[in-house]
Protein backbone atom coordinates (compact mmCIF):
# COMPACT_ATOMS: atom_id res chain seq x y z
CA UNK A 1 0.00 0.00 0.00
CA UNK A 2 1.52 3.38 -1.09
CA UNK A 3 1.84 5.74 1.42
CA UNK A 4 3.10 9.60 1.95
CA UNK A 5 3.15 10.57 5.50
CA UNK A 6 4.33 14.46 5.72
CA UNK A 7 5.31 15.64 9.31
CA UNK A 8 7.13 18.83 10.77
CA UNK A 9 4.17 21.34 10.26
CA UNK A 10 3.24 23.63 13.28
CA UNK A 11 2.94 26.86 14.66
CA UNK A 12 5.74 29.56 13.97
CA UNK A 13 6.23 33.70 14.29
CA UNK A 14 6.66 35.57 11.55
CA UNK A 15 10.24 35.49 10.07
CA UNK A 16 10.49 31.93 11.60
CA UNK A 17 11.62 28.86 9.84
CA UNK A 18 9.98 25.02 9.61
CA UNK A 19 11.00 22.28 7.54
CA UNK A 20 8.78 19.81 6.14
CA UNK A 21 9.01 15.94 5.18
CA UNK A 22 7.30 13.75 3.18
CA UNK A 23 8.05 9.74 3.79
CA UNK A 24 6.64 7.50 0.94
CA UNK A 25 6.61 4.01 1.41
CA UNK A 26 4.98 0.79 -0.23
CA UNK A 27 5.99 2.06 -3.57
CA UNK A 28 7.27 -1.01 -6.18
CA UNK A 29 9.59 1.41 -7.89
CA UNK A 30 12.47 3.84 -6.83
CA UNK A 31 10.54 7.59 -6.19
CA UNK A 32 13.56 8.61 -8.32
CA UNK A 33 11.17 7.79 -10.89
CA UNK A 34 8.74 10.68 -9.63
CA UNK A 35 8.06 14.04 -9.37
CA UNK A 36 7.63 15.08 -6.16
CA UNK A 37 6.01 17.86 -4.98
CA UNK A 38 4.43 19.89 -2.05
CA UNK A 39 1.58 21.45 -2.80
CA UNK A 40 -0.89 24.00 0.27
CA UNK A 41 -4.34 24.90 0.62
CA UNK A 42 -5.49 27.46 2.67
CA UNK A 43 -8.78 28.38 4.15
CA UNK A 44 -11.37 29.13 1.40
CA UNK A 45 -8.92 28.89 -1.06
CA UNK A 46 -8.13 26.24 -3.71
CA UNK A 47 -4.89 23.78 -3.48
CA UNK A 48 -1.86 25.62 -5.07
CA UNK A 49 1.45 24.14 -6.18
CA UNK A 50 4.58 25.58 -4.00
CA UNK A 51 7.22 23.61 -5.48
CA UNK A 52 8.00 20.44 -7.67
CA UNK A 53 11.34 18.33 -8.07
CA UNK A 54 11.68 16.61 -11.41
CA UNK A 55 14.98 14.65 -10.03
CA UNK A 56 16.89 17.70 -11.90
CA UNK A 57 14.65 20.65 -12.41
CA UNK A 58 12.66 22.39 -10.36
CA UNK A 59 9.74 25.17 -9.82
CA UNK A 60 8.61 27.11 -7.32
CA UNK A 61 5.69 28.79 -6.97
CA UNK A 62 6.45 33.04 -7.28
CA UNK A 63 4.89 33.32 -3.44
CA UNK A 64 8.07 31.23 -2.16
CA UNK A 65 10.60 31.39 -4.88
CA UNK A 66 13.71 32.76 -2.74
CA UNK A 67 12.13 31.42 1.23
CA UNK A 68 11.52 27.70 0.12
CA UNK A 69 13.83 25.03 -0.66
CA UNK A 70 13.02 21.72 -2.16
CA UNK A 71 15.04 18.59 -1.76
CA UNK A 72 15.04 14.93 -2.17
CA UNK A 73 16.61 12.11 -0.80
CA UNK A 74 16.12 9.03 -3.03
CA UNK A 75 17.90 6.89 -0.73
CA UNK A 76 15.64 7.77 1.83
CA UNK A 77 12.55 7.74 0.30
CA UNK A 78 11.73 11.22 1.30
CA UNK A 79 11.20 14.81 -0.02
CA UNK A 80 11.87 17.99 2.19
CA UNK A 81 10.92 21.17 1.93
CA UNK A 82 13.00 23.76 3.81
CA UNK A 83 10.25 27.06 4.66
CA UNK A 84 12.56 30.22 5.38
CA UNK A 85 11.39 34.10 6.25
CA UNK A 86 7.48 32.67 6.62
CA UNK A 87 4.53 34.90 6.34
CA UNK A 88 1.32 35.19 7.58
CA UNK A 89 -0.22 33.89 4.29
CA UNK A 90 2.22 31.15 4.45
CA UNK A 91 -0.57 29.47 6.57
CA UNK A 92 -1.93 26.55 5.16
CA UNK A 93 -2.42 22.66 5.13
CA UNK A 94 0.60 21.44 3.56
CA UNK A 95 0.23 18.23 1.17
CA UNK A 96 3.19 16.20 -0.63
CA UNK A 97 2.35 14.40 -3.66
CA UNK A 98 4.18 11.61 -6.02
CA UNK A 99 3.59 10.72 -9.38
CA UNK A 100 4.69 8.95 -12.35
CA UNK A 101 3.19 10.74 -15.68
CA UNK A 102 1.03 8.71 -17.04
CA UNK A 103 0.15 7.22 -13.90
CA UNK A 104 -2.54 8.65 -11.49
CA UNK A 105 -1.09 10.82 -8.68
CA UNK A 106 -0.43 9.72 -4.79
CA UNK A 107 -1.17 12.27 -2.37
CA UNK A 108 -0.88 12.84 1.59
CA UNK A 109 -2.49 13.20 4.61
CA UNK A 110 -1.10 17.13 4.86
CA UNK A 111 0.19 18.86 7.49
CA UNK A 112 -0.62 21.92 8.65
CA UNK A 113 1.64 25.46 9.05
CA UNK A 114 0.26 28.20 11.06
CA UNK A 115 2.43 31.51 10.87
CA UNK A 116 1.31 33.52 13.77
CA UNK A 117 2.16 35.92 16.13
Amino acid sequence: QVQLVESGGGLVQPGGSLRLSCVASGFTDSISSYVMSWYRQAPGKERELVAANYGGPITYADSVRGRFTISRDNAKNTVYLQMNSLKFEDTAVYYCKAVRPPRVPYWGQGTQVTVSS
